[in-house]
């Protein structure tokens, strides 16, 4: 999300706000004035709060201004991390080895730092079974318990399922 900046002959306002290389203010001049003083320096000037009244403009190289920011940007970048919401679909009737490997599939999820969101849905009749449903993600979060917490859980059906959202526990 860089910003595009003004420098030296774009920037539209009459008067400006110079600040120094060193970041010590020259106090408000006219555009002229601040663009000489920063072609005698061999330096750029650039406008860095457009919105202020009058403008501030810095006095300081543009090209390696732009570079440091670029720096800052990829920095942000690599510290962000991307959550994703994995869905791993079951049946109330879905038996104790397939479950097993769900489970596993889970805990793989949340090593990485995902959500895991536990699909569980019933056809026609099944819906008579829904506290076996409930007893099967009990089950679940009791296995997930050292892995990660129970972000949200629906308590009675809707829409013909049951859905349980389970969130990694925070590394430190």
């Amino acid at each position: 999300m860089s910003l595009n900046y003004r420098v030296n002959r774009q920037i539209k306002a009459h008067q400006v706000r110079v600040v120094d290389t060193d970041g010590k203010q020259l106090g408000i001049m006219k555009i002229d004035e601040a663009l000489s003083l920063a072609e005698e320096k061999g330096l750029d000037l650039v406008e860095v709060a457009p919105n202020a009244t009058p403008p501030v403009c810095k006095i300081l190289d543009y090209g390696k201004f732009k570079y440091m920011e670029q720096k800052k940007e990829a920095q942000a970048r690599k510290k962000r991390s991307v959550i994703e919401v994995k869905e791993i679909r079951l049946r109330y009737n879905t038996d104790v080895g397939d479950l097993e490997t769900k489970i596993r599939l889970a805990e793989k999820f949340l090593d990485e730092g995902n959500k895991v969101r536990f699909n569980m849905r019933f056809k026609g009749r099944e819906l008579n079974f829904n506290q076996l449903g409930q007893k099967k993600l009990d089950f679940i979060v009791e296995r997930l318990s050292s892995k990660g917490t129970v972000e949200s859980r629906t308590e009675e059906i809707q829409g013909r399922q049951l859905v349980l959202v389970i969130q990694p526990i925070k590394k430190k």
